[in-house]
C-alpha cells in the first residue's frame, strides 16, 4: 500500500533524541517545525544501532593504505567492519520500506556525505571524507533524494530536495502498482514542464525512453526511466530554465486571455528573471489565466504546484 505522505529518513539526532556521543542532540528545528508536517519520519542513528551506546567514545575517520577506517579517538578501536556490516543491512531494510529521501547529519563519521574530517597517518585532519553509513546509503539506493540538514538553510537546495523528494514519492507510488506502458507514459506527460525546468537534456532522453514504452522489457522500462528521471530533478532548476517553463506555458494561453493579461504576465516574468519579484509572483498569474481554458494537459503539469503550497518554496528570490 502507498504511503500516505512521503516516508523520509532522517538522523535520530536531528529530531532532538539525545543520542550524540556526549548523550545531547542536535534537534532541527525546520525538520521538526516544518517538515515532520509533511514528511513521514524513519528515524536512524547508526551510531548507537551498531552498539556504541550513549554517551560513547567519539569516533573518527583515518585513511590508511587498507582504505578508509573507523576507530575511537582514544582507545583506537576499530568499529570499521561492524559499521560496514550494518550499513549494508540498515540499508536493506530502507529499501524494504521505499523510502523517499533522507536528511543526513553534516560532518558525522558516519551520517556525513560529504566534507567529514578525514585524518591521515600523521593525525591531520582533511575535509574530503564520506560517513560509512552515507556511502552505503548513495551506493545502494542511488536515485534516493539525499540532503545535509546544514544544506537545507540554503532555500535553493530546500526547494530542490523537497522537489525531488515529492517526485520520487508519486513515481514510487506508480511503480507499486504494477503500471502499464500507458500509466508511465501519463507519468510523464504530467511531470514534462518540471523536467525542462530542471534538465532539457534529459527532458529530450526521457522523452525518447518513453516512446519506447510498449516496446521496452518493463523492468528495463521502469528502472530507466526512475533513474533519469531522478538523475534530471537532480539539477536545480535554473533562472533561465524557469522562464523557459513558464514561457513554455503561456504559449497554451488562447484568445479568451486578452492582449493586455497577456502582456501584463510577460512583464512579470520578466521581472522574475531580472530579481523582482520571487517565482510565485509570474506561476500565480499564469495559473490564473491558464485556468480560463480548460486543458487537460495543463491541468496534469506537476511543474504548477510540485509539492504542498504550504511549504511556501517558490516564495524566495533567487
Amino acid at each position: 500500500m502507498a504511503a500516505e505522505r512521503p516516508r523520509v529518513g532522517i538522523s535520530l539526532c536531528l529530531l532532538g533524541e539525545e543520542v550524540r556521543h556526549d548523550g545531547g542532540h542536535k534537534r532541527d528545528r525546520y525538520a521538526t517545525g516544518v517538515l515532520g508536517q509533511h514528511f513521514s519520519w524513519v528515524p536512524v542513528c547508526p551510531e548507537v544501532e551498531v552498539g556504541m551506546g550513549t554517551p560513547r567514545e567519539p569516533v573518527n575517520l583515518l585513511r590508511t593504505d587498507d582504505g578508509v577506517i573507523m576507530r575511537g579517538i582514544r582507545t583506537g578501536e576499530d568499529w570499521t567492519e561492524r559499521m560496514q556490516e550494518y550499513s549494508d543491512q540498515r540499508v536493506e531494510s530502507l529499501r524494504k520500506d521505499d523510502l523517499h529521501g533522507f536528511i543526513l547529519k553534516k560532518g558525522s563519521p558516519s551520517c556525513g556525505m560529504a566534507r567529514v574530517r578525514l585524518y591521515d597517518h600523521n593525525n591531520v585532519p582533511g575535509h574530503d571524507g564520506v560517513g560509512l553509513f552515507a556511502q552505503a546509503l548513495m551506493e545502494q539506493m542511488p536515485n534516493l533524494p539525499l540532503e545535509e540538514e546544514g544544506r537545507l538553510n540554503d532555500k535553493p537546495l530546500r526547494e530542490n530536495f523537497i522537489t525531488r523528494v515529492y517526485a520520487y514519492y508519486r513515481w514510487r507510488t506508480l511503480r507499486q502498482k504494477d503500471p502499464s506502458p500507458g500509466a508511465v507514459v501519463e507519468f510523464h506527460t504530467a511531470h514534462k514542464m518540471l523536467l525542462l525546468a530542471h534538465s532539457p537534456k534529459h527532458y529530450y532522453e526521457l522523452g525518447r525512453l518513453v516512446a519506447e514504452a510498449g516496446t521496452l522489457p518493463m523492468d528495463e522500462l521502469l528502472d530507466g526511466y526512475e533513474t533519469l528521471f531522478m538523475q534530471a530533478l537532480a539539477k536545480p532548476a535554473s533562472l533561465g530554465r524557469q522562464v523557459n517553463a513558464l514561457q513554455h506555458l503561456m504559449g497554451y494561453l488562447d484568445d479568451s486571455v486578452t492582449t493586455e493579461d497577456k502582456a501584463e504576465l510577460l512583464a512579470v516574468i520578466q521581472e522574475y528573471r531580472d530579481g523582482i519579484v520571487p517565482l510565485i509572483a509570474p506561476l500565480t498569474l499564469l495559473r490564473h489565466h491558464l485556468r480560463r481554458i480548460d486543458d487537460p494537459w495543463i491541468e496534469r503539469q506537476v511543474y504548477l504546484q510540485p509539492y504542498p503550497r504550504e511549504l511556501a518554496l517558490r516564495s524566495f528570490y533567487s
